[in-house]
């Protein structure tokens, strides 16, 4: 365990070593499917089979169930908003915990940043494979931090970026893959305290991680002042109302979707790898 420097007395806990500091295309330049619409109609079809046929190979009950260690659902009391909750996966995982009726589910039809309230009811924020579908990834941390009561907990589940040359080419292509040093600055800048990044993957992966992961890390913090976050961030980047070239719209779509395809193919081949190659030899 090692802890990533915050600034001033803060510390960011990584259960896990550090990252490769290779480089990534800036979050402000969109990948083929990580504009809104692009992505309703991504997932307006992969949603059908993502439970049955994706995510056997990504994101694992086992998995899920780790990834929501540092949320602390402590009480089945607590209120608690899952952003992007998709088709439920992790919100099963949730409400082991928690009663249902103190879980408000929003998908990508109705964004954080449209939650209007007067007071801030919740005391967890979990947002789960969304992260990399936001143009601006921190201004949906900071409203995060805005919808949270004091001393509420966000809980970010999501990509990490990859080393190996083909992998990052592909995942440059397709959508937004942070790099774990980023999720911290992120939830810093936000004004989150006791930030800490937990490692996840596939049991079969033993580790690996050079190819990146659609599910690779579970991140929170901890919102110690009332109000809203002290970051100021100027127009948002992303105008779902502007309209979109269709055939623009549809090379996109197509080459990103063929980037997705890639990573549909590694966990199969980290699969076929883990059952080759011998118990503790690397892969």
């Amino acid at each position: 365990m090692d802890f990533a420097p915050l600034g001033g007395n803060q510390k960011a806990r990584i259960v896990a070593p550090r990252c490769s500091v290779s480089s990534s295309r800036p979050a402000s330049q969109p990948r083929f499917i990580q504009h809104k619409k692009e992505a309703f109609w991504f997932y307006r079809f992969l949603s059908i089979v993502y439970d049955h046929v994706i995510n056997p190979g990504h994101w694992t009950e086992d998995m899920r169930d780790d990834a929501l260690e540092p949320a602390d659902l402590y009480d089945r009391r607590l209120k608690v908003v899952d952003v992007g909750g998709g088709t439920g996966f992790t919100t099963l995982g949730i409400i082991k915990h928690v009663d249902p009726e103190n879980v408000t589910l929003l998908d990508q039809s109705a964004p954080l940043s449209r939650v209007t309230l007067k007071i801030s009811p919740f005391l967890l924020t979990l947002s789960t494979d969304i992260i990399e579908y936001w143009p601006d990834p921190q201004r949906g941390i900071k409203e995060a931090y805005r919808v949270l009561r004091l001393g509420g907990r966000a809980c970010l589940i999501g990509p990490v970026y990859p080393t190996f040359w083909l992998s990052r080419f592909f995942a440059d292509m397709w959508m937004l893959f942070p790099k774990e040093e980023e999720y911290i600055d992120w939830f810093k800048k936000a004004g989150f305290n006791d930030v800490k990044l937990k490692r996840i993957g596939p049991k079969w992966y033993r580790g690996v991680r050079r190819h990146g992961l659609i599910m690779g890390c579970s991140v929170s913090g901890v919102k110690r002042e009332s109000g809203d976050s002290p970051l100021q961030l100027g127009p948002k980047a992303e105008d779902v109302s502007k309209p979109v070239n269709p055939l623009s719209f549809f090379l996109r779509f197509l080459i990103g979707t063929i980037a997705a395809a890639y990573y549909v193919l590694v966990p199969i081949y980290m699969w076929l790898k883990d059952q080759i190659i011998p118990k503790g030899m690397p892969i």
